[in-house]
């Protein structure tokens, strides 16, 4: 199995076929409307911008598993997302990430991914505190939190696993090489 053969499903209900991704840098995130990293989305619509037309796509997964903030239905989310973030890139269903109810996506993408996360400034010492206050953390390859963002190249591989303190603009030179 590799991410191509997965599906999502959309807000509209319809079906996303990851297939039709192929040779695309796909830039995967879970994500929170009111979480105190929900300002990424600034920064998410800014790289979506500037290198969609060269091959990124952004898929967005709304969350509520992490202290219940995604609140509201699939429309209300986005409709606060375009309106707060001006963002032009669709999200999909909510969805979980963890546990036995974690979508297909989630699952390949936290088994497929490098164990360890991008590392930036404060990292060990953020990564802890989210970790003690995530009640759906329970394994090793377990989503932490809201806006755990992962990188896959243009064949499929998964290639990097950001944790969510990593501010998405970090990840920019890392796109801009998949993007060649």
């Amino acid at each position: 199995m590799n991410i191509y053969d997965l599906k999502a499903e959309k807000r509209d209900g319809e079906l996303l076929d990851l297939s039709s991704l192929k040779g695309k840098v796909l830039l995967i995130v879970n994500t929170a409307t009111g979480c105190g990293f929900t300002p990424q989305y600034e920064a998410l619509e800014n790289l979506y911008k500037k290198y969609n037309s060269k091959g990124l796509e952004i898929l967005d997964f709304p969350c509520d598993q992490f202290g219940h903030q995604a609140p509201g239905g699939d429309d209300e989310i986005h409709e606060f997302c375009v309106a707060k973030y001006n963002i032009s890139f669709d999200q999909l269903k909510k969805i979980e990430v963890n546990g036995e109810n974690a979508c297909d996506i989630f699952k390949y993408l936290k088994e497929n991914s490098p164990k360890e996360y991008i590392k930036g400034i404060g990292h060990k010492t953020s990564m802890k505190a989210i970790e003690k206050i995530s009640k759906t953390f329970k394994e090793e390859n377990d989503i932490r939190w809201n806006f755990t963002k992962f990188l896959v190249d243009r064949n499929g591989k998964v290639v990097s696993r950001y944790s969510p303190i990593e501010n998405p603009n970090s990840m920019e030179h890392d796109i801009i090489n998949l993007l060649g």
